[in-house]
């Protein structure tokens, strides 16, 4: 009896020892099931993102729903100041917000900004448009003199000149175009005087012989104040030619006049009539110059287009033609 017993201890102890891990198994297993529950109900990732797109999506339907007032004013403002009628909406359509007064004063002030803005840049556009087209005009006017202070035909500056300055100076444009046909340089005039000089000191008046000399007589003593100029032809002659050289033409004129007896040499009459045609075609471009900056109304651009815009420096009354 002693060795069955012995014989059955060690099968009833392993029995026990696998009922026990059994037991252990299954209250782990239900443990993690109640814990995995648990996480979930507080934890729920599938249903925290559900809502944030949902709530993204309801607010990108509330906004193009319910867009602002002011911001769908400004977009249907056109370029020129004019404001674009409101879309049509559909009968499905949401309900547009209902306008405040507070809401509606600040439209106003809104849309007379932009109205001052848009008024400010077309003003800003027109006086930047008729300064360049005035300082065209000058370009043109400085091309025409240096022309013809070289003695060089106009070529396109003509046009240009007729177009420009052909309605607010035509007589100053003729006389341009007229004289650079036959052009007259500074050099040409002094070259002149140059070959007039002997001729002008021993012209004769013409007045007949005691005149003559009654008048190299009197040039023999001179009185005359300190420091006004000499009388003399060979000093008006000096004096002519360094007029000339510094472009005074019409002081050369003027000294060339008195000699006694020029006017009757034939050399000496076109040698005037060049100084005068010279004098006439830079008073011309005075007048083309001054035009360009001061003209009120009648310039015109290299499209020919009236230039609008007043010069801030324009006369009241009109610039006189030569």
């Amino acid at each position: 009896m002693s060795r069955d017993y012995e014989r059955l201890a060690p099968i009833n102890g392993k029995s026990n020892l696998t009922r026990n891990v059994l037991i252990l198994m299954v209250v782990a297993f239900i443990g993690g099931v109640i814990l995995t529950g648990w996480l979930l109900s507080r934890y729920n990732p599938f249903d925290s993102a559900s809502e944030t797109e949902a709530a993204a999506v309801a607010n990108r339907d509330g906004t193009a729903a319910n867009p602002d007032p002011a911001t769908a004013l400004a977009s249907r403002i056109d370029a020129d100041g004019s404001v674009l009628p409101a879309p049509a909406q559909s009968a499905d359509d949401s309900p547009v917000a209902t306008l405040t007064p507070d809401l509606e004063r600040a439209l106003a002030v809104r849309v007379a900004d932009l109205e001052d803005r848009l008024s400010r840049i077309n003003v800003q556009a027109q006086a930047a448009s008729g300064n360049a087209a005035r300082a065209e005009g000058l370009l043109i006017a400085f091309a025409a003199r240096r022309a013809l202070d070289r003695g060089s035909p106009l070529g396109y500056i003509d046009p240009q000149l007729r177009l420009r300055f052909g309605d607010a100076q035509p007589k100053a444009v003729t006389t341009i175009v007229n004289a650079s046909r036959e052009p007259v340089t500074l050099e040409e005039l002094s070259a002149g005087l140059d070959e007039l000089g002997p001729a002008l000191m021993t012209g004769s008046s013409g007045a007949g012989f005691w005149t003559d000399f009654q008048r190299e007589l009197s040039e023999l003593f001179v009185i005359r104040r300190q420091g006004t100029p000499s009388p003399a032809p060979q000093q008006r002659l000096i004096r002519a030619k360094r007029y000339v050289e510094t472009g005074n033409v019409d002081a050369a004129i003027a000294e060339i006049e008195k000699l006694a007896g020029a006017d009757k040499d034939d050399e000496f009459l076109k040698w005037m009539e060049k100084a005068r045609r010279y004098n006439e075609a830079r008073r011309a471009l005075d007048v083309i110059e001054t035009a360009a900056i001061l003209e009120p109304q009648q310039l015109r651009t290299a499209e020919g287009e009236r230039v609008d815009q007043p010069s801030p420096l324009a006369p009241s009354s009109p610039i006189p033609a030569p």
